[in-house]
């Protein structure tokens, strides 16, 4: 499937059958601005459900819209890839009504393994540097939708 498909148009194809089945981040309201191999950007409208009790947004929605730029990012060769783990440091609070954009790009891939960082910002501000740690899984089915040409 994937050896005759240019790389662009099948990271995007890879991203739109992922976005279909992916009822997490479409319910968060996380949409995709764009993708490409080992890169995408991710955005969030911060609303009043995503603010916690510090009236600030909350971290698991920042990690959760960086996780998903990492998603994307670590999807778009068309080999099934999950996250083997990832961790976030918060700098700044997002508030509401903050556009939260989350860019994801590939640093590093070895074998099966790859490493990517993921920076969260309103504007030039930075909030959130994520660092996710990827595994591509050749056997895994991939995301309904996503057929053979």
């Amino acid at each position: 499937m994937t050896a005759d498909v240019e790389p662009e148009s099948l990271a995007w194809r890879v991203a739109e059958a992922m976005r279909a089945s992916d009822a997490a981040t479409t319910g968060a309201g996380v949409e995709l601005v764009d993708v490409g191999p080992g890169r995408a950007v991710a955005r969030l409208t911060v609303a009043a459900r995503h603010v916690n009790g510090h009236g600030v947004c909350h971290g698991g929605y920042l990690f959760l819209l960086a996780d998903s730029a990492f998603a994307y990012a670590c999807n778009s060769f068309g080999t099934s890839t999950v996250a083997a783990g990832g961790e976030i440091s918060f700098l700044r609070p997002g508030r509401l009504g903050d556009e939260l954009v989350a860019r994801a790009e590939l640093r590093s891939e070895v074998g099966r393994s790859g490493i990517y960082d993921v920076t969260v910002r309103v504007g030039d501000t930075v909030l959130a540097e994520y660092r996710g740690r990827s595994r591509a899984v050749p056997s895994m089915p991939p995301p309904p939708g996503l057929t053979p040409d």
